[in-house]
């Protein structure tokens, strides 16, 4: 594979410039280690001397999907206290008899599993961590699990209190002694961070409440609410820990005991669980727009402006991380820098 790091930094520089982020840290590798990688731009418009840098600390949001519940589920999968296609109100006492026992997690995997959509958990539990747990918990389902593939936030928070309740142990605290610390993710937690950490976090979206940029701080409002650990944002991360994490991915010679999830867990999320439903679905990833299924790459995105990319058939990874949010919530313009960094990558 001929990679192009030459026209992978004139794009990224082009999303500076355009004021898509204010700056942008990426690479891209494979099993063995990272084979091009670069920073461009700033990492607060108001303060043009400090630049992007390799340790730039980021709110990766919806990638905690993956980091932390993904990860984590996988953990107990291969230890065998997860059985993906059983239903939940036989496994949760918590959920027996509730709609939400019906389903399965390979239904929360794969966002099939009818749980209702995005909605503002404040409006419609309050503000007691305790009252969210129940009222999600208690939902009536949105429709019948299996009929349609419907993206929702609420399969990784109901998925994260799930593997809390098997594991015994806090998200934060799973994620880290399962996945995070075994893999050298020193840089790894969710937030809100201390002030020494923050000081390098790239900052996202403007708060209308101390009219300063968020930094340090989960810019995901279910996230905050929480307390900055849930399963749907919340954790911040630098781009050599998440080299470490696809790198480890790819690894297929590798035991499960290094990371709490191995190879067995990886083949099986990187395939289409969906049929003929569309969009197609792996658990937790999906197959990257326009990509050919024969060389598919899976993808996964977090809303600040941060991606995930890997090809187990091409051995290749990616990671892409801005703090696009800084600007705007229209997400055309990172789509389109988004597509063209994967289809350079992984050409």
């Amino acid at each position: 594979m001929t990679h192009q790091p030459d026209r992978i930094e004139q794009l990224l520089h082009e999303g500076v410039r355009d004021k898509v982020y204010p700056g942008a840290v990426w690479a891209v590798g494979d099993a063995d280690g990272t084979r091009i990688s670069g920073t461009t731009g700033v990492l607060d418009p108001d303060e043009p001397g400090l630049p992007m840098r390799r340790d730039t600390v980021f709110d990766v949001a919806s990638l905690t999907k993956i980091l932390a519940v993904w990860a984590s589920i996988g953990a107990l999968w291969e230890d065998g206290k997860l059985p993906l296609d059983t239903a939940l109100g036989t496994l949760w006492p918590e959920v027996e008899g509730r709609p939400l026992g019906q389903v399965t997690a390979h239904q929360l995997l794969t966002h099939t599993a009818g749980v209702p959509l995005r909605a503002n958990l404040k409006n419609l539990y309050g503000t007691d961590p305790q009252d969210i747990r129940d009222g999600v918990l208690r939902e009536e389902l949105h429709r019948p699990p299996g009929q349609a593939v419907e993206y929702t936030d609420r399969a990784a928070l109901i998925l994260g209190y799930l593997a809390e309740h098997l594991s015994g142990q806090r998200l934060d605290q799973l994620a880290h002694r399962r996945t995070w610390q075994p893999l050298g993710m020193t840089d790894t937690r969710f937030g809100p961070l201390t002030a020494d950490i923050a000081a390098r976090c790239a900052p996202t979206e403007l708060d209308q409440d101390t009219d300063t940029h968020l930094k340090g701080t989960a810019h995901d409002f279910s996230a905050r609410l929480l307390g900055g650990v849930c399963g749907i944002a919340g954790a911040f991360s630098v781009l050599d820990d998440l080299t470490r994490f696809l790198r480890y991915m790819l690894d297929r010679t590798t035991a499960p005991s290094r990371a709490g999830f191995g190879p067995a867990w990886v083949k099986e999320s990187l395939s289409v669980h969906t049929g003929a439903m569309e969009p197609a679905r792996g658990l937790f990833w999906h197959p990257a727009p326009g990509t050919d299924p024969e060389s598919r790459v899976y993808v996964h995105y977090g809303f600040t402006g941060t991606g995930l990319w890997i090809s187990p058939k091409q051995g290749t990874w990616a990671v892409l991380l801005t703090n696009k949010l800084y600007y705007t919530r229209d997400r055309q313009p990172l789509t389109d820098i988004r597509n063209q960094f994967r289809e350079l990558a992984f050409t």
